[in-house]
């Protein structure tokens, strides 16, 4: 990157991000104007909070974000490419949805794709995030799993690969998945790492594993970690 990031540098790379099933419209209510203080990229938000989010958000260059198929990626495609739609008819302008992460561990990379792809039809004006549940990926199957889904991804036209939700079990984001993933599509779709990045440290591990987004919850507490 040529040297670190400044505090603003990496605030423009972050969706500052809200999914704790507890959310209330005041907690995003805060979100919102915290993200609009600290300068993030975008928020993100569940489905059903996305009008409150889009009727905070003021400030030019904030976005809206919402996630799809969230967190188990076990919806039908017709749900997920339906909840996605939605969340955009409500203001979203990107999408990140989670792959059934089961059809990838079994090989099914065309049932991958055809979900994807079914997403990505249903908002062809939004940027599309793929959650892959990398740390599940690689911890029950290899690195050649990984590039797999990520090839399938942007086969069915994704604009970013996301390493996690940061509610499964086998862990959030890690600097050898971004790397893997970086390497199968960096320089065509973007690599959002997300998941357990709660220090300047962490977050600067992972863009020089090559993310190009960051998903973070202590947006503050990583920016105020910055030397």
């Amino acid at each position: 990157m040529g040297g670190p990031p400044s505090r603003r540098q990496l605030a423009a790379l972050v969706d500052h991000t809200l999914l704790k099933p507890e959310a209330t419209d005041a907690d995003v209510t805060a979100l919102v104007a915290e993200g609009i203080d600290l300068g993030v990229y975008a928020v993100c938000v569940s489905p059903s909070m996305v009008p409150v989010a889009a009727r905070e958000v003021q400030a030019p260059g904030v976005r809206v974000a919402a996630v799809a198929g969230f967190p188990s990626g076990k919806h039908l495609s017709v749900i997920k490419a339906q909840e996605a739609a939605a969340a955009v008819a409500d203001g979203a302008v990107e999408i990140d949805m989670v792959i059934d992460v089961g059809a990838a561990l079994a090989g099914q990379f065309d049932a991958v794709h055809a979900d994807i792809a079914a997403v990505r039809a249903a908002v062809p004006g939004a940027v599309l995030k793929v959650i892959v549940e990398s740390a599940a990926l690689l911890a029950l199957a290899d690195e050649q799993t990984l590039a797999a889904v990520c090839r399938a991804a942007e086969g069915a036209g994704a604009d970013f690969v996301k390493t996690s939700t940061g509610f499964h079990p086998a862990g959030g984001a890690s600097a050898r998945a971004v790397e893997v993933m970086a390497a199968t599509v960096g320089g065509r779709l973007g690599v959002k790492a997300s998941g357990g990045i709660r220090t300047a440290a962490d977050a600067l591990t992972m863009l020089d594993a090559g993310a190009t987004r960051l998903g973070l919850s202590g947006t503050r507490a990583v920016l105020d970690g910055l030397s």
